[in-house]
């Protein structure tokens, strides 16, 4: 048999090196550089066929199994987001931007899970558990059957956890949790791989649900290596702005339920409320018709969401005019002026554009983009768009308006809010009775001529 060629591994950004060298060519750090055995290299595989596993059990893909019991919490938002529930043996990773919220919410969601029935363990690593105690009180979870613990020391906690059995325990954050096996400083690349390695086994192997805490990098990405995200079943972001009250736990991940389902709260004196009807709350300060004001009838996960897009267009003092964007792609809107310009003869070219999603909500779907068009448009023609239209469609290259999916749900959510009208592209499937108007339209330039008298 072939000697496994050894590998070596930066503990401080987790690259793969051929050989040792004092520095990572990949970050710069030093001494950072371990060896990683393979399998092979263990002191069974001394013995002849010590280093061979055992067979694994087969079966065929119609195989039938039960779906995976799950436990309700009774906050409506965060099951919906986890699937229907809580799965039991699941690894749930909850990343977000400091001060949103995180530990408020998932020490809401720990009480309702322990009312529920579930034993319920609050593990944390940031604060002291006297500080955790002050939080639940503002939140009148003192009466809740939660048991609470402050640690960073990995092995003690799953020495713990061992001990308690849970069904449920929650670490906040596993960006402080430390490994002594590990020769690098807590939340490091190497410290978050292996914490993290060590709870999602300890996970399924003991039937209980794992939340993890994770911090986010400027970007707005995770903190730590990638693999985290492949280890567990369910990541998920909570999102929102400090200015604004309304937050959104989207799921990004989940294998046990629909990616892209979100679920709305907002903040208020007593922690965290839900959102039932986040359309309505999203246009609850919107008044009169006014320009440079569209409301788009979206769609995240299995939820229709209806959120107004406002523009401001303005003459640039500037020798290249600013493009600033909150809540949407900025490429995407680049796209967009470019395709006006280019198809429809409208020039944005020594003008200011401000582009902003009300309410704080992060749109991704490329059906806003009529409703972006549109926002845009009514700005800089200083004519606002009728009070009762909603807008959606996705806008190509060549100026023609693309059908999306799910037309019926967004007419009814728009329908339900009192709207009358909606624009659409042609071809949409829409169905009958839905009670509302549907103008369609092949492309951009009609869109333009029917909306503002030009073409």
């Amino acid at each position: 048999m072939a000697r496994s060629a050894p590998q070596f591994t930066c503990t401080a950004c987790g690259a793969v090196h051929r050989k040792w060298a004092g520095r990572c060519d990949a970050c710069g750090a030093w001494n950072s550089i371990v060896e990683e055995a393979p399998l092979s290299a263990g002191p069974a595989a001394k013995t002849l066929g010590a280093s061979r596993g055992r067979a694994i059990p087969l079966g065929t893909l119609d195989t039938q199994e039960a779906p995976p019991p799950r436990t309700l919490s009774g906050l409506e938002e965060f099951d919906r987001v986890l699937g229907g529930g809580l799965v039991p043996a699941s690894a749930i990773l909850v990343g977000g931007d400091p001060g949103i919220g995180k530990s408020t919410l998932l020490l809401q969601a720990t009480a309702a899970f322990s009312r529920a029935g579930l034993k319920a363990l609050y593990i944390s690593g940031e604060e002291a558990a006297a500080q955790v105690r002050m939080r639940a009180q503002r939140l009148g979870l003192t009466d809740a059957p939660v048991q609470l613990g402050a640690e960073t020391n990995l092995r003690d906690i799953l020495t713990t956890l061992d001990t308690e059995r849970p069904d449920l325990v929650v670490i906040d954050s596993i960006q402080t949790m430390w490994a002594d096996n590990v020769e690098s400083a807590p939340g490091s690349v190497a410290q978050v791989r292996a914490a993290c390695h060590e709870l999602v086994t300890f996970a399924k192997r003991r039937g209980c649900s794992v939340v993890l805490v994770g911090h986010v990098t400027k970007e707005g990405q995770i903190a730590g290596p990638r693999v985290v995200e492949h280890m567990v079943d369910t990541v998920l972001y909570f999102e929102g702005e400090r200015g604004h009250q309304f937050r959104i736990l989207r799921a990004v991940k989940n294998r046990f339920g629909a990616a892209d389902e979100i679920g709305v709260f907002e903040m208020t004196g007593g922690g965290l409320s839900q959102v039932t009807n986040p359309s309505a709350l999203f246009l609850s300060e919107r008044g009169q018709a006014s320009p440079g004001s569209a409301v788009f009838a979206g769609i995240e996960g299995t939820r229709p969401v209806l959120t107004e897009i406002q523009a401001l267009v303005a003459p640039s003092t500037l020798g290249t005019p600013r493009r600033t964007v909150v809540g949407l792609d900025a490429g995407r809107l680049s796209t967009i002026l470019a395709v006006l310009e280019a198809r429809c003869g409208i020039p944005f070219a020594g003008l200011d554009v401000f582009l902003n999603v009300a309410g704080g909500m992060k749109v991704s779907e490329p059906a806003a983009d009529l409703a972006v068009a549109a926002a845009l448009l009514s700005a800089r023609e200083d004519a606002a768009l009728p009070a009762d239209t909603v807008v959606f469609g996705e806008i190509s290259l060549s100026g023609a308006l693309r059908p999306v999916g799910q037309t019926e749900n967004r007419l009814k959510e728009a329908r339900k809010l009192g709207f009358t009208t909606a624009i659409a592209p042609a071809r949409s499937k829409i169905g009958a009775g839905e009670g509302i108007m549907v103008k369609e339209l092949p492309d951009l330039t009609a869109f333009v001529g029917d909306m503002f008298g030009a073409g």
